[in-house]
């Protein structure tokens, strides 16, 4: 028995080498992001960009599409989703692929901050974002910080941020939205290369779909609007599915 205690420590201790490496790295990262410019300033600076919204001027209903599709839990939590890591593990080791992420809509603000482009380790980078995510937690209420996220998340075809998306896709401004647009817009950043409406129509149906049944499931709109939903995506012509 005792080379099985030995064998349990050595396997712990290389565990926590491992992870303070990491963790390490992560900081390192998060620390030089910061220097080249600090959160404030950078906060600052997309808010001052022209297509820059309120989240009070959107509809009730783009917001809560967004938050039951992205992270149901975002108000229940802080940078990180301890539920939806293990969540997301689970799913993605059960069906073999990787189909759900386990990041926030901090720890995305954070990536689209400062890591969209980074070429890093993977690992570090992800790490960095949770520092990230954290000081905007501390520094910003649950609100301001979604509405960051629907400003900077990128919707395909060169869309940055629910205003360029709604004036591109819906030819209106991002207030205007219908319950119906709501649904099919919060849908679009998982993976716009796919669900973008240009690319292909039948995908971002699909995941209309799927944006109308988490907010059924949280309460979000009743099962008699999500019908009508699907009833109103079946009389779209024949061409555009």
């Amino acid at each position: 028995m005792k080379w099985i205690r030995r064998f349990i420590i050595i396997i712990l201790c290389i565990f926590f080498i491992i992870a303070g490496f990491l963790l390490y790295k992560g900081h390192e990262l998060y620390k030089q992001a910061l220097s080249e410019i600090s959160l404030d300033d950078k906060i600052s600076k997309i808010q001052q960009d022209k297509n820059y919204v309120k989240i009070d001027t959107l509809p009730s209903d783009y917001k809560n599409a967004v938050v039951s599709v992205e992270d149901h839990r975002f108000y229940n939590h802080g940078p990180i989703d301890l539920i939806g890591i293990g969540r997301a593990i689970f799913t993605n080791m059960r069906y073999g692929e990787l189909l759900e992420g386990g990041s926030t809509i901090s720890q995305q603000v954070a990536k689209n901050l400062y890591f969209i482009s980074n070429k890093n380790n993977t690992a570090y980078r992800k790490i960095a974002e949770i520092f990230v995510a954290n000081d905007l937690e501390k520094k910003y209420e649950k609100d301001k910080i979604l509405e960051f996220y629907i400003n900077t998340i990128y919707f395909g075809d060169g869309y940055y941020g629910i205003q360029e998306a709604c004036n591109g896709y819906l030819e209106k401004d991002a207030k205007d939205m219908t319950l119906y647009e709501s649904t099919m817009m919060a849908g679009i950043p998982n993976a716009p290369s796919v669900y973008a409406p240009t690319a292909n129509l039948k995908l971002t149906l699909m995941r209309q779909k799927k944006v109308i049944s988490t907010m059924v499931e949280n309460g979000y709109i009743s099962q008699e609007q999500a019908d009508k939903l699907i009833e109103e995506q079946s009389k779209l012509p024949d061409k555009n599915k």
